[in-house]
């Protein structure tokens, strides 16, 4: 089955007003910024996608990508492990309005529960966040003689991803760092979206260097020149532009 999406307009014209979004990346490293600055597009020409719930490592940076995602309004809920990163003005700006909801994660905890969705294990227990705020409410059981909080697993309705290389079947490769929040989201996803820097054709992929089977991929876009998060917050970006 060809998996391949024509443009990036098309790639995201299925997100939905409330759906779970998990967008990968840590940090810039493996951050899909042409499918969110798309997603913002569209928003910005039709009123949708809006409240939506992400999912993601961090609250963005600066004024590009998710950060910009933020800043338009689309989001209602933030599930991520470092609220505050490098440069997460949007954000702290409006959570501090109570314009924004936060769910703060463990980052090794979000890894698991995002994996345990893919997986189809509906909770697991961990002794991360035993005994803190972010425990309250949840159940609480011994092993061994070591207290362990139970967690939920964590779905997407959808998931954009980066990946470096996909063939027509949705197979990927990852470059370097860009491999870390990526492939579990994929599995976790209901409709997987992701922007690939060269689409090739089926076998051109070594089996052996597949990551991301093509089984958890809906769609593949090209992107051959993909913008770096940091570069952008370096170069004082802005998108869009006319939103300033």
């Amino acid at each position: 089955m060809d998996k391949t999406i024509p443009d990036l307009a098309t790639a995201v014209a299925g997100i939905e007003d409330g759906m779970v979004v998990m967008i990968g990346g840590f940090g810039g490293s493996g951050a899909p910024i042409e499918l969110i600055h798309a997603l913002i597009d569209r928003f910005r020409a039709t009123g949708h996608p809006k409240d939506l719930t992400v999912v993601n490592n961090n609250a963005g940076n600066g004024h590009v990508g998710l950060a910009a995602l933020i800043e338009q309004g689309m989001v209602k809920k933030l599930i991520c492990s470092f609220p505050r990163s490098a440069d997460p003005v949007v954000f702290t700006e409006l959570y501090q309005a109570g314009k924004i909801e936060l769910e703060l994660v463990p980052q090794g905890t979000l890894a698991e529960r995002i994996r345990a969705g893919g997986a189809g294990i509906p909770a697991f227990y961990t002794p991360t966040s035993f005994g803190t705020d972010l425990a309250k409410g949840k159940p609480v059981e011994e092993f061994e003689g070591r207290s362990y909080v139970r967690e939920r697993w964590l779905k997407a309705d959808v998931a954009l991803v980066k990946a470096h290389l996909g063939d027509r079947l949705g197979n990927l490769t990852y470059r370097m760092a860009a491999r870390n929040f990526n492939p579990l989201m994929c599995m976790a996803a209901a409709k997987t979206i992701v922007q690939v820097s060269q689409i090739v054709e089926p076998g051109a992929i070594d089996p052996e260097t597949v990551v991301t089977p093509g089984i958890f991929v809906q769609g593949v876009v090209q992107v051959a020149n993909p913008a770096q998060e940091e570069d952008l917050n370096r170069a004082k970006a802005v998108y869009p532009e006319v939103a300033q």
